[in-house]
């Protein structure tokens, strides 16, 4: 008898992943796993499908389902294909040209031409109104409610479709906010109004009201389909609630999710962070690499102590590619993670000056790599591993999906090999070179700007494509231990599982520490602790809660903050010298030593509440087992050396607790297949994860 079946669902570009778990009265958890494509005409199709086909798998009714957790990019696809809503913004007198303008900076000084990112919501549509306010909230000039009311018949003309809010200051006092708010929705009933003051409390006009901007042009697509989605899980029997992933690593309900849509922009990757955080863990990792390589993209994040690392900043969009500066900035609570235009979908081409180049475009899952045979004539990174001899064309997908070689070939050949005098087997070399050399660069800037190294490092590698280019990526950036999951292909999904229902509230609140507002800190953290307590108990059903705590903050006249944590309770005076010494260390760490005599001055507080998640203690080591015979073999050109050789193929459920097979060698599953190279050993351990350990280690 089962006390909880809960199902996780996330979206990729190529794939949908279903992730299924039943635990019964003895706390024993069994999982079932389904990966279908992505329907990107009604992706809510798409996750219908692979929960349908993961139930039966599990041979369960949608009525045994207790919880439903989905995370998707549709939010972010809409932003960088610049599909969502006719969305107006409403601003301060003399304001609305911020977006436009932004911080003035330039992310390539040096480039003439520089093409910088062109607001969502153009200049005729974004509307001034008179009002100010000052930077204590102190209002200069009243709400002109008159000036507002005028841009409603042009709102009206436009088929304006969503609304953004942002005033100057509102972050302080959103008394003007609110009530242009309650004019709006009066007004026009039907469009949805984001608040600035609401979706991103915080100083930095440009970023609030580009944040806000982007809420509001999301929010009717994504209320559209969480309405659907919603609505045909019940119409298929599941009554189970249904809670979102945050890109904060948290859950939240669809309420939540659907007023603010823009917190949901990295919720797919944030998952794959937390599944990685949950694996270093088990295995008593406590610095790894999450290595998560999708259909579209792969994702690198660091995790130390067993944790992903954290920021509120992040970009959609970007015009530069792999330029920080370049692109829409969203001031949420994220995942810090590098991802890039990465996987198995993604196409390959040569440049205006014959290189070969990966990415960013996409083959998505309609029409998919050119070996899929829906359509695709142009080559992906797919469409390369198998030319190399990586894949099985008979059993890819659990052979629920054919591969055509001579398409691959063909498609090779015509975009890249012919134009270099190559065949297509060592075209093939060529874009998996590049693409593995384009992850490994993204890995080590993540280091650099991390203020960190791969010295001692484990990597966790999953996604389809994360066990097939783990092995060379480590390689590339001196990793020598690699591990691979059960559940790999869809770890995402099975992040989403072990993720905590949360929510983080972050606010303004200027003070310098020569002159501390002690009382006004803490009543702010305080009102703070009670919202975000307010949303988690939503869906917490009654389980207990943690709570963090964080100020950002920077010496006076510098223009960036470090993150330092504060305790969990009122603070006392002496709390004030305390928490000065931490930033000093936090500061040393970054930049090597502190700024003596400098005053140090806090703009904003983040609190967090979350229910307590449990995790497994570390799994004890195995004794050694046979290795068992390898199921065929296959001939697989080395990207290292480009020779081609006879690599062993064992089948991964062929392996027991403790077996070790020797590189180079290739072990298949239904969801991926892992590579283990040349010099490298490939370990079952005693929770079933696979151990990829080079040289001396191995």
């Amino acid at each position: 008898m089962n006390t909880s079946v809960r199902l996780a669902a996330d979206i990729g570009g190529t794939f949908t992943d279903v992730a299924l778990e039943a635990q019964d009265a003895e706390g024993e958890a069994t999982r079932w796993t389904a990966k279908v494509l992505t329907t990107p005409h009604a992706p809510e199709l798409g996750v219908l499908e692979g929960v349908r086909v993961a139930l039966a798998r599990a041979s369960l009714t949608p009525a045994d389902v207790t919880l439903v957790i989905h995370g998707t990019t549709l939010a972010t696809n809409a932003l960088i294909e610049r599909k969502g809503a006719k969305t107006a913004l409403i601003t301060t007198e003399g304001f609305r040209d911020v977006l436009a303008l932004g911080n003035e900076s330039r992310y390539d000084q040096y480039d003439l031409n520089i093409e910088l990112p062109q607001p969502l919501v153009p200049r005729r549509w974004r509307l001034p109104v008179v009002e100010r306010l000052d930077n204590t909230g102190k209002v200069l000039r009243p709400l002109d409610e008159a000036s507002l009311r005028a841009h409603i018949l042009f709102l009206k003309s436009e088929g304006i479709e969503a609304i953004a809010v942002g005033f100057l200051h509102g972050f302080v006092n959103p008394a003007h906010e609110q009530r242009a708010a309650e004019i709006l929705r009066a007004e026009l009933p039907d469009v949805p109004v984001s608040l600035a003051s609401e979706v991103s409390p915080e100083m930095r006009e440009w970023e609030r009201f580009s944040t806000t901007v982007a809420n509001a042009y999301v929010q009717p697509l994504m209320a559209s389909y969480l309405g659907r989605l919603e609505a045909g899980l019940r119409e298929m029997g599941v009554a189970a609630p249904l809670f979102l992933m945050l890109s904060g690593g948290g859950l939240t309900t669809v309420e939540t999710a659907a007023r603010f849509p823009i917190r949901l922009v990295e919720s797919g990757p944030a998952g794959g962070a937390i599944f990685s955080a949950f694996v270093a863990r088990q295995r008593g990792l406590s610095k790894v690499l999450s290595f998560d390589m999708g259909g579209t993209t792969a994702k690198v994040c660091l995790i130390d102590d067993y944790a992903p690392q954290a920021s509120r900043t992040f970009e959609v969009a970007r015009v530069g590619r792999f330029k920080r500066g370049s692109g829409l900035p969203l001031r949420i609570p994220v995942i810090e993670m590098v991802e890039i235009g990465a996987g198995g979908g993604s196409l390959a081409s040569l440049d205006a000056m014959g290189r070969i180049q990966v990415g960013p475009e996409s083959a998505g899952a309609m029409p998919g790599p050119a070996c899929y045979g829906r359509g695709g004539t142009k080559p992906a990174v797919t469409d390369a591993n198998l030319t190399l001899g990586r894949y099985d064309a008979a059993s890819f997908a659990g052979g629920s999906l054919a591969l055509n070689e001579a398409a691959a070939a063909t498609a090779l050949d015509a975009h890249v090999g012919g134009k270099l005098g190559l065949e297509p087997g060592m075209a093939a070399l060529g874009v998996v070179e590049m693409v593995d050399e384009n992850m490994a660069n993204a890995a080590r800037v993540h280091a650099i700007e991390s203020a960190k190294s791969y010295e001692g490092r484990a990597i966790i590698a999953f996604g389809g494509g994360g066990p097939v280019h783990g092995y060379r990526v480590a390689e590339k950036i001196g990793v020598n231990r690699l591990l691979v999951p059960s559940g790999a292909g869809v770890g995402s999904a099975i992040g989403f599982l072990r993720a905590p229902v949360a929510y983080e509230v972050v606010k303004s609140l200027y003070t310098r520490f020569a002159r501390f507002d002690l009382d006004g800190v803490n009543a702010l953290l305080a009102a703070m602790s009670a919202e975000a307590s307010q949303v988690v108990a939503q869906g917490s059903f009654g389980a207990p809660t943690t709570e963090t705590r964080i100020a950002y903050m920077r010496y006076v006249g510098q223009g960036h903050e470090i993150a330092v944590p504060m305790p969990v309770r009122p603070l006392v005076p002496a709390d004030i010298a305390d928490i000065r010494a931490a930033y000093d260390a936090e500061y040393t760490r970054f930049y090597d030593r502190p700024v003596p005599g400098s005053d140090v001055e806090v703009l904003s507080f983040a609190v967090t509440v979350a229910t307590v998640v449990d995790h497994a203690d570390p799994v004890a080591e195995v004794m050694d087992a046979p290795a068992p015979a390898p199921i065929r073999t296959q001939q697989v050109r080395d990207t290292a050396t480009g020779q081609v050789a006879e690599w062993a193929v064992y089948a991964r459920d062929d392996m027991a607790p403790g077996a070790t097979v020797p590189g180079p060698c290739i072990v298949v599953e239904d969801e991926t297949s892992t590579l283990v190279g040349p010099g490298w050993a490939c370990r079952m351990d005693g929770l079933g994860y696979l151990e990829l350990t080079k040289g001396d280690a191995a």
